[in-house]
């Protein structure tokens, strides 16, 4: 009878290799699908380089350029939308490909006339005027990227082409006939660009893929005999760039393989070895918004103009590094593209809350925030604090005492609202996600730099802020004189939980006083009428000189369940001098609610429903009704009437990292003028964090 030893036995025992763990990334690997549309967010140029007739450069009728050259539709829309395919390969985290896509496009723009400097007196400057169309875009490109978690970020390049048609429309003035000549060209050239993806389903993705777009230059082309005696062969050079912003959605027939879910609740542990020394985190965010046609008799220098499209796009890294025990810096550099509507006019209350004063047809880059922060515990009970966007994970005392030096928004740390403060997630008209009134000192795209106090309990906190102000109002430069102009902001903040509600809430009371170079209305009023000055912006600008503006607001957040939540908040400021930085409103009131989709299965979906009402000061309405141009509004005159505005929107989860948002508008009265709208909006919004 034969056996086994203990020993033998053990050898024979199967081996049982750890599994290999998950990669923590989508695998792009396969080929997709995919269609993509720009909806207002890009914007093309056509550059003449040379208009000629016979032998004589002609000088551009808009910039007088006596070179011949031309180059006038820098903000014109461009791309529209179109198909894209293309197969992804992927080792570990890095993902490389190639890309083809074919879209449609709408540039049709006057952009030369030949009239001026021919000889041709009193002749209207359009008397041979040049224009130049685009219909369809194509482009091959490579693609390198890294995946993370559900997102890959990469860049692309390769080559472009587009068509182009010149037209010249040419008036014989001498027997009122007109000839018109047309050149068809095609364009080849290269493009370079940048994109994030970010996996919904083993099978869909959304995006958004930037592109710039060079097509050259064409050689010297004919566009017929232009008429008269001073006439002869029409001849230009045309070249083509273009910036192009698109959303995209792409279908992967055989299938994405996702990470799986990560646990993001767990809690900051430092005795664990998290030593929350580094912090790293991103956002994008893309708006495209449109309005229909509404009631506008006239229409003033800032206006808002009824249908059209628009779309903005911001991309932003949260750097932090804890430098040493309470020390922390942060960096914050942003891209940002696009313009709200009417270029973010016409309406006081704006309706994209992302839409930036400071806008542009090309991604550009700005250093928004560089700030330390140093806390001052004072013992007692501490609470952990989890890695987040800003914030270095870790473990502070509750009663604290917290510097802040650098620049930032002041939207950060001031009126602050869980349900109603960050129109990237939630509300988006300007109106309801702040406090109206509140003229936070800021530079256009709204940070400004200065110093920051705050004294933390449990039970409540106090912070006051001393930060520069514009140099004047709408201006993008900070002002360096901070001892003599500059914005002072206190407030104070209240924390309990109501005993029939057992759900918390918070009182903020906040108080600002600005000292900045502004116009008094009552003052430009007058000498408008007097008749010392013409136009009323004019006296404006004469007479600013060092003034203060002081205001207040109030602001509750109250929750009623765990998944409904109501705000409200009046604000006020004394009106009579210019306001230097947010927008035209001198008191607001607004509230709303806020519903978590847990009735329907849905709990990280999010519905909204707010409305406000902004008014006027007496002084501020004479200004406008004369016509003045304020920081967003200007009809050139005025039928006053409280703007009006009311919003609704549903944030639908479709990850951790991905919310995808429909938005409605309705503002009666826009601009404060019961001439023009009713107006209505409707919003789409993509928002992406990780």
């Amino acid at each position: 009878m034969s056996g086994l030893t203990g020993a033998q036995a053990a050898d024979l025992t199967p081996i049982r290799t750890p599994a290999a763990p998950q990669a923590s990334f989508v695998d792009w690997s396969g080929g997709y699908l995919g269609i993509e549309g720009s909806a207002g967010a890009s914007f093309g140029a056509f550059n003449f380089h040379e208009t000629r007739v016979g032998a004589r450069a002609v000088p551009d009728f808009k910039t007088g350029d006596a070179t011949g050259r031309s180059d006038r539709s820098r903000s014109a829309t461009t791309a529209v939308g179109g198909l894209f395919g293309g197969y992804n390969w992927q080792t570990g985290p890095w993902v490389y490909g190639v890309e083809a896509d074919l879209y449609g496009a709408n540039l049709k723009r006057p952009v030369a006339s030949t009239a001026q400097g021919l000889g041709y007196e009193g002749v209207d400057p359009a008397f041979s005027v040049i224009r130049a169309k685009t219909d369809v875009y194509g482009t091959l490109r490579g693609r390198f990227g890294y995946a993370f978690e559900r997102a890959l970020v990469y860049a692309s390049f390769g080559l472009a082409g587009a068509n182009a048609r010149i037209l010249a429309t040419e008036p014989d003035l001498a027997t009122g006939a007109v000839s018109a000549a047309r050149r068809d060209l095609s364009y080849l050239g290269f493009t370079l660009g940048a994109g994030v993806q970010f996996a919904v389903t083993e099978h869909i993705a959304l995006g958004l893929d930037y592109r710039y777009v060079d097509l050259g230059t064409s050689s010297r082309f004919d566009l017929g005999t232009l008429p008269g005696p001073a006439g002869g062969p029409l001849s230009t050079q045309a070249g083509f760039t273009s910036h192009q912003m698109m959303a995209r959605l792409s279908w992967h027939p055989g299938g994405l393989t996702l990470p799986p879910e990560v646990d993001e609740t767990a809690p900051h542990d430092p005795d664990n070895g998290d030593t929350g020394r580094f912090s790293l985190h991103g956002q994008t965010t893309f708006i495209a918004q449109g309005v229909p046609g509404f009631r506008a008799p006239y229409t003033g220098p800032a206006s808002l103009i009824g249908n059209q499209v628009q779309s903005t796009t911001t991309a932003t890294a949260f750097l932090g590094l804890k430098l040493f025990e309470g020390t922390e810096l942060y960096y914050n550099p942003e891209f940002s593209q696009g313009f709200g509507l009417s270029r973010t006019l016409g309406v006081a209350g704006f309706v994209n809350g992302e839409a930036q004063k400071a806008g542009a047809p090309y991604p550009k880059l700005r250093s928004n925030r560089y700030f330390v922060r140093q806390t001052f515990g004072l013992g007692g009970e501490t609470e952990d604090v989890p890695d987040g966007p800003n914030q270095v994970a870790t473990r502070r005392d509750i009663e604290r005492i917290t510097v802040i030096a650098g620049k930032f928004a002041l939207g950060d740390y001031f009126d602050g609202n869980v349900y109603a403060h960050d129109p990237r997630v939630d509300f988006m008209n300007w109106g309801i996600w702040s406090s109206g009134a509140y003229d936070f000192p800021a530079n256009l795209p709204g940070f400004t730099q200065g110093v920051l106090v705050e004294y933390n309990r449990a039970a409540f906190a106090v912070r006051a802020a001393y930060t520069q102000v514009p140099k004047e109002p709408s201006n993008d430069v900070l002002d360096p004189r901070v001892f003599r102009r500059a914005g002072t902001t206190v407030e104070f903040e209240e924390r309990h939980v109501l005993p029939f509600l057992d759900q918390p809430g918070k009182l903020r009371i906040g108080f600002f006083s600005n000292v900045g170079n502004t116009a008094n209305y009552r003052d430009v009023v007058g000498l408008t009428q007097a008749g010392v000055f013409d136009d009323i912006n004019d006296a404006a600008a004469a007479t600013r000189a060092a003034r203060r503006k002081t205001g207040f607001y109030l602001n509750l957040e109250q929750a009623v369940t765990a998944d409904l939540g109501v705000f409200a908040r009046f604000s006020n400021n004394d009106g009579r001098t210019e306001s230097l930085s947010f927008t035209d409103i001198d008191r607001s009131i607004s509230g709303g609610v806020s519903l978590k989709g847990s009735a329907w299965d849905r709990p990280a979906d999010t519905v909204g429903l707010g409305t406000s009402m902004n008014e006027l000061s007496p002084s501020h309405r004479a200004f406008f009704a004369n016509g003045g141009i304020g920081l967003l509004i200007g009809d050139g005159r005025l039928n006053y009437a409280p703007e009006r505005a009311l919003e609704a929107y549903y944030a639908l989860s479709l990850s951790k990292t991905l919310t995808l948002s429909f938005n409605y508008q309705l503002v009666v009265n826009p601009a404060y003028n019961k001439d023009r709208g009713p107006a209505n909006f409707l919003g789409t919004r993509i928002h992406a964090d990780f």
